[in-house]
């Protein structure tokens, strides 16, 4: 799997220069029309529309047999499956997109220092359809594998990997209401994953509604370092619920280092974990600190559990403030999934 993520890394590295090479394509502005509502209105060019116009640039195909010579990808990368090509320009869009945008705002500033760097090209494959094979029909979880496309040095290949998963994954994906998204592949230097994504709507009121509500329930979430979060439950200008989360007395240990490395940033002057705080005999430096405080994805998943408990505990909708919602969304956005 290590020569099929050097391909794709240099793949992405090729459109992010082709794209970069290109800004005014990235920022074109162009009419748009509503499927819902049909309202005309103006907005940047869709990424769909953007993998289109690189592909007509850069494939070599029947409809368009000379692409640009500069950036003739066909010929850097023969025989390249289409599925890992397009994951790879729809990343680096949005990779391009986010580096201009943050330099267009540093030039701005008129600023000298803070520019932007640029976007590296390394990044997780997207597995779409026809570059994977799911085989988790057998009763026998020891009997599961997964088919997968890669990159063995000189040809794109099928092989099979076996899997190792639990029932509860298999209870999640056999779940109708739940809508399977397109899984990304991690490799790391002792193993390899699949993170499966789900998504599923969920209607609620909006926020302009709930307020209006006389019986309205407000959920407040505190998170710290010290407990891993504080909720309180509020109605009729009234505590209902206060509930502390807390992580069998490493939420302790996790805090005394954090602020060992505080102490140590300080002295060194320095506000970045990759900085030496102090070279002396003896002491122990804020980059290898920061190494001390573990399971970083565990508390984040415990608090969420907990909110999501407490919430769904309630009998009417609930609502967090702005500041609260977005330390919500963070901590859900970094659980993870399956």
């Amino acid at each position: 799997m290590e020569e099929t993520v050097t391909v794709l890394d240099a793949a992405r590295r090729f459109y992010l220069d082709f794209f970069l090479a290109h800004p005014d394509k990235l920022t074109e502005r162009v009419t748009i029309i509503s499927k819902k509502t049909n309202e005309v209105r103006a907005g940047l060019i869709s990424a769909d529309k953007l993998l289109t116009w690189a592909e007509g640039q850069t494939v070599a195909t029947t409809e368009h047999p000379d692409p640009l010579p500069d950036w003739n990808f066909s010929t850097a990368f023969p025989a390249f499956p289409n599925r890992y090509r397009r994951s790879v320009i729809k990343d680096v869009i949005g990779k391009a997109r986010g580096y201009l945008t943050s330099l267009a705002h540093w030039q701005t500033t008129g600023k000298t220092k803070g520019k932007p760097g640029r976007p590296t090209p390394t990044n997780y494959p997207t597995l779409y359809a026809g570059t994977y094979r799911l085989e988790l029909d057998e009763l026998d979880l020891r009997k599961s594998f997964i088919r997968l496309k890669v990159y063995d040095g000189t040809a794109w290949v099928w092989v099979h990997y076996p899997t190792r998963y639990n029932r509860y994954f298999e209870q999640r994906r056999a779940d109708e209401s739940w809508e399977m998204e397109s899984p990304k592949l991690i490799v790391s230097k002792k193993d390899a994953a699949i993170h499966c994504f789900q998504r599923r709507m969920i209607s609620a009121k909006k926020i302009v509604e709930s307020r209006q509500d006389p019986d309205l329930v407000t959920v407040a979430v505190d998170l710290n370092v010290k407990q891993l979060a504080v909720i309180t439950v509020r109605q009729h200008e009234q505590i209902l619920h206060t509930r502390f989360v807390f992580d069998q007395g490493l939420d302790q240990h996790r805090y005394q280092h954090l602020k060992r490395v505080a102490k140590k940033q300080r002295q060194s002057d320095k506000q970045s974990k990759e900085s030496t705080a102090i070279t002396t005999f003896g002491h122990i430096s804020a980059a290898k600190t920061w190494t001390r405080p573990t399971r970083p994805h565990e508390p984040l998943s415990k608090s969420a559990n907990s909110i999501l408990v407490v919430c769904s505990s309630l009998s009417v909708c609930a609502r967090s403030s702005p500041k609260e919602e977005a330390n919500l969304g963070d901590v859900i956005a970094n659980k993870p999934i399956n």
